[in-house]
């Protein structure tokens, strides 16, 4: 069980309000503390918390929030943007949504500067990349060669692939022996991250 960002926010909060106070805060003072607008977005991420196991809400009390006492461990997932989708195939385009998040074990994550992409194809399949999976990502600009990239083409379209630079020449090689590496003069690659993970999603 994992807590997004903004739960650990909440959870926080909740936990130095109640030891500088002595008593729980109230919703309306969550909101203004964490500078949520909303009195429904406060309400639930404590009921999020409460499925969770994090605390409980006694009945009939203005001021009902109770921690629970949880392994730490539990607190350790963390809540990455995911960005949209990324072919592992012929270049596609990108759809960033600001809103969307998806959740990640801390141990996955290098740095502040992560996000997600969703794979699309098949082209990365000998390095265990699928159709369907997620692959973490490092926001770098840079990269070596022989590393899996985010690679942006003509400034319009994604594709995943390994990077070489040789001969004046951009080489971003498919992990999948059916297919063939794709060649671009550099000044037609941009590089938008490195992968440093997977997740993948069993139905």
């Amino acid at each position: 069980m994992y807590l997004t960002k903004r739960q650990k926010q909440v959870l926080d909060y909740i936990e130095s309000f109640i030891r500088e106070h002595g008593y729980s805060p109230s919703l309306e003072e969550i909101g203004k503390g964490l500078k949520l607008s909303s009195l429904a977005t406060v309400h639930k991420h404590l009921t999020n918390l409460q499925t969770k196991g994090f605390m409980r809400r006694l009945p009939n009390r203005s001021r009902s929030i109770e921690l629970e006492s949880v392994p730490t461990f539990a607190a350790e997932g963390l809540a990455l943007p995911l960005m949209g989708e990324i072919a592992a195939g012929a270049p596609i385009e990108t759809y960033p949504d600001p809103a969307a998040t998806i959740e990640a074990p801390r141990e996955f994550v290098t740095g502040p500067d992560n996000y997600v992409l969703r794979v699309r194809g098949d082209s990365m399949v000998e390095e265990s990349i699928a159709d369907g999976d997620y692959i973490i990502c490092e926001r770098r600009d840079q990269a070596s060669n022989g590393e899996t990239v985010v690679a942006l083409i003509d400034g319009a379209e994604a594709t995943v692939k390994k990077l070489y630079a040789e001969g004046g020449v951009i080489r971003l090689q498919p992990a999948n022996e059916k297919m063939q590496p794709l060649f671009y003069a550099p000044d037609r690659v941009t590089i938008q991250g490195v992968v440093v993970g997977l997740l993948r999603k069993y139905r």
